[in-house]
């Protein structure tokens, strides 16, 4: 199953369509998307609006793979539940965001090799017809490394001190 995401505070209109348009020229119905607050409606997939964090997690487990806007709760899901994840970057010139963080977050993760990347719809449609070819990234863990922990431990104890 094809897990979709657009995250939790807007909807992604742009690159659902291109997916729903996708799944039904190719007769695909392993498609589940979670859309947001739109009044546009997907026809050849699966949806809702809003997944509750249980019913996130348990598609995030069902899904062979992962599409997303590039946001970074949505990268993180994948890199620590080990799922190959498809990012397409939301625009700030067509508005669907305050500005371009999305393409500078996905450009980086992508030479890191930790995502694959849609930057269009066309490139998005490329990448889902061999959808089943990725392969996750190195898992991550759930929470800070030590290194980083005592680095912020050190910069607010120096604060505290007077440093």
């Amino acid at each position: 199953m094809i897990f979709v995401t657009v995250g939790a505070q807007m909807p992604f209109d742009r690159m659902v369509q291109a997916i729903d348009r996708w799944a039904a020229d190719r007769s695909r119905d392993d498609v589940f998307a979670q859309i947001g607050p739109t009044e546009w409606h997907p026809s050849a997939i699966e949806w809702t609006k809003f997944l509750q964090p249980p019913e996130f997690a348990s598609k995030v487990e069902e899904a062979d793979a992962i599409v997303a806007h590039a946001g970074m709760g949505s990268i993180i899901t994948a890199l620590t539940t080990g799922k190959p994840i498809l990012v397409m970057p939301r625009r700030g010139d067509l508005r669907e965001t305050r500005n371009d963080h999305q393409i500078a977050t996905a450009r980086r993760f992508a030479e890191l090799g930790r995502v694959a990347v849609a930057f269009d719809e066309s490139e998005l449609e490329a990448k889902l017809d061999v959808i089943g070819d990725l392969r996750a990234a190195d898992r991550v863990g759930p929470d800070a490394s030590e290194q980083l922990i005592g680095t912020i431990r050190e910069f607010i104890e120096g604060k505290d001190s007077g440093e």
